[in-house]
């Protein structure tokens, strides 16, 4: 398995590890502003629980021809989630199945987030990526 990381997502890893531990809080509430609203046909729709994260936050994986789209759903008061999915969403929305899955779900490591989060919400990166990469599969295996 290729630890290539598709071009957007490396731009943001390259991002938070060139900004100073004291900006990277900073920038990671900037990714769970940016994080899209679900789009009304999702809404009321239940979406898979990514239970590893400290406070409710749901993802799905749709597949539209060979790019894959996702959604999320996090509450505002949960911005450090909220930034993860941000991130994720900001990386990965449009990529091919194979570019996820290729993805380490450990990518954030070389953030330098985990100089400024704990190590239990550190896990959640990981999580939800297990989480749309399982759907991928899934959807892809029928």
């Amino acid at each position: 398995m290729s630890t290539t990381l598709p071009p957007r997502l490396q731009a943001i890893v390259d991002e938070f590890a060139e900004v100073d531990r004291t900006e990277r809080l900073d920038l990671l509430l900037e990714y769970s502003r940016d994080l899209p609203d679900l789009p009304e046909r999702l809404q009321g729709v239940e979406l898979e629980r990514v239970h590893e994260c400290q406070t409710p936050l749901f993802v799905q994986a749709e597949l539209e021809g060979d790019a894959v789209h996702l959604f999320f759903a996090a509450p505002d008061e949960a911005p450090t989630s909220k930034g993860f999915a941000g991130i994720i969403h900001a990386g990965l929305d449009g990529c091919t199945v194979d570019e996820i899955l290729s993805t380490p779900s450990d990518f954030a490591s070389g953030m330098g987030l985990a100089d400024v989060v704990s190590p239990l919400r550190m896990r959640s990166v990981g999580a939800i990526l297990a989480r749309v990469k399982r759907q991928l599969m899934e959807r892809t295996i029928s």
